[in-house]
């Protein structure tokens, strides 16, 4: 998953973020409503965690933005005020989901998850022949043997599982898996590509597509 944390006070945005990538995922850092729009603008997250009062453009109008222009972005909103008017109008204006501060991080972690898996084209266990994906446990199994994965290695395998035979090239893999802070000059994914063939094992599942990108 990638996620994009909108928070203007940077050490608890900070924090957020790393929290997330520790969790697994890939997460981005902005801390205005204008950075949020223009950023979600130029990349497909799968959840917005959005505070709701933001400097520069609103975080009311942010989530409005965000949840109007394509319809398959969630929003978590997160406000200090615990009323029920505020938790009923950051609904109504779009948010999938409020948690008021301060919160419980595993709470957070929980509700990103249960937002991403509302996708109905994203089950959470998908199975390509005999490699079974568990998507909420982070767990990969072939045949009867269980494989472990670091973050990445997962990401870029769901991502391909996702695409269903299509293939996905290396920069949309940097897109999706990686964060903001990753080098599109590096050979990243193609490691990370090969560490999964390696413990995926024999017959290998990745195939690679010569000058497009690769398959699974």
């Amino acid at each position: 998953m990638r996620i994009l944390v909108v928070e203007d006070h940077q050490l608890l945005a900070d924090r957020i973020a790393e929290g997330l990538r520790d969790a697994g995922m890939a997460a981005d850092v902005v801390y205005d409503g204008r950075s949020a729009l223009e950023q979600a603008d130029a990349v497909a997250y799968d959840v917005v965690v959005l505070d709701r009062d933001i400097p520069v453009i609103h975080g009311d109008r942010v989530c409005r933005e965000l949840t109007t222009d394509d319809g398959r972005t969630r929003v978590i909103m997160l406000t200090a005020s615990s009323e029920i008017y505020d938790r009923v109008a950051g609904l109504e204006l779009g948010a999938d989901d409020y948690l008021c501060k301060p919160f419980a991080f595993e709470e957070l972690i929980a509700r990103v998850r249960a937002l991403a898996r509302r996708e109905p084209s994203r089950p959470a266990i998908v199975v390509r022949d005999d490699l079974t994906i568990d998507r909420a446990r982070l767990r990969v199994s072939r045949g009867s043997s269980p494989v472990v994965l670091t973050h990445k290695e997962f990401g870029v395998l769901e991502y391909l599982a996702a695409a269903d035979g299509a293939v996905i090239s290396a920069e949309e893999l940097l897109e999706h898996v990686w964060d903001m802070n990753a080098d599109p000059f590096t050979n990243t994914v193609a490691v990370t590509i090969a560490r999964l063939r390696k413990k995926l094992g024999e017959p290998p599942l990745i195939t690679t597509v010569v000058g497009a990108g690769y398959r699974l």
